[in-house]
């Protein structure tokens, strides 16, 4: 029996074991999920195998970026048949072919900035694009500023720092943008995500948002925004209903349309971990990857981490 998820316009019939991974094969966990122009789904996982492709089907169709990722983070889908590969744990951003040949790099792998001293990278988190092309970087957990860079890579400018005013960020975790060139943050630990101008002016913020932590947004005006939220981890609020782990979608003024995922974390097909990277396809199918091994012990600390958590899982839009 079909499971559906979601309200109002936004309903999805759960698709469970999409992915149909090659035989001893492990996404291990999901830090992001791009949908290129034939709705090939790219995961970005942190297994043996960084970058895996698959049909909108579910079938494996290769696999690239072996020993080369070291934390799988964020993915972006370029409009020219590119991917921007965001690694944290490498400190760096690739812009790369749909093959894996890389066609420009920002930053240097392995060798961050100094903590929280304003200078890219320390631990980016994600990218976006502006309408010139412009390449926005959010930067990240050992950092508190959004980067904007040239096509070419040339660095234009920062904005933001610590702290909670408008312009400040506690964990810059995820980016993107409109093609009216207004640029959405996810500002994780403040629970809000900020609006700017393209030159890093403060318009507007979303709140009613809980650990704001993936962001998709459709490259069109007036975009509608999928947003994966953690939900809480401490002792004394980890067993709150309805706090998340979710999926909110909300149009470009922050009003919710929709909303699901159980009242509190789980393994059932209906409830989250840690809903980390989201994309769309053509179809308005959305496919949610999670960080669930990371995820488990907030959770769950005394007990054993199964031996399998699901950190993919697809949503076929109900029209």
């Amino acid at each position: 029996m079909a499971i559906i998820v979601g309200t109002g316009d936004f309903k999805y019939r759960i698709v469970e074991d999409w992915a149909k991974l090659p035989e001893g094969w492990s996404f291990k966990e999901v830090g992001a999920v791009g949908v290129d122009g034939k709705d090939n789904v790219y995961v970005f996982n942190r297994g043996d195998h960084p970058i895996m492709v698959f049909d909108r089907n579910g079938n494996f169709l290769r696999s690239w970026g072996e020993g080369q990722y070291p934390r799988a983070h964020g993915v972006h889908m370029g409009p020219d048949d590119s991917i921007y590969l965001t690694d944290d744990g490498g400190h760096f951003v690739r812009k790369c072919s749909l093959d894996g040949k890389v066609l420009l790099e920002i930053g240097v792998p392995g060798k961050p900035a100094p903590y929280m001293g304003g200078e890219p990278f320390h631990r980016c988190t994600h990218t976006a694009l502006s309408p010139k092309g412009e390449i926005y970087v959010s930067d990240g957990y050992g950092n508190a500023k959004v980067h904007k860079y040239s096509p070419d890579g040339k660095l234009l400018m920062s904005w933001g720092g610590p702290g909670t005013n408008p312009g400040e960020f506690n964990i810059v975790h995820n980016i993107c943008t409109d093609t009216d060139g207004w640029v959405y943050v996810a500002d994780r630990e403040n629970h809000r995500v900020q609006v700017f101008d393209g030159n890093g002016k403060y318009e507007s913020q979303w709140n009613n948002l809980h650990r704001p932590c993936g962001l998709y947004m459709d490259y069109t005006r007036h975009p509608v925004c999928y947003i994966g939220e953690l939900g809480p981890v401490q002792p004394v609020n980890r067993n709150s209903p309805n706090l998340g782990p979710r999926v909110s979608i909300v149009d470009n003024h922050g009003k919710l349309l929709s909303r699901f995922g159980d009242l509190h974390a789980g393994t059932a097909p209906t409830a989250f971990l840690g809903p980390h990277g989201l994309s769309v396809d053509s179809h308005g199918d959305l496919y949610v990857g999670e960080v669930s091994w990371t995820q488990w012990p907030q959770f769950y600390p005394d007990t054993p981490r199964p031996a399998y958590i699901r950190s993919l899982q697809k949503y076929e839009r109900v029209r």
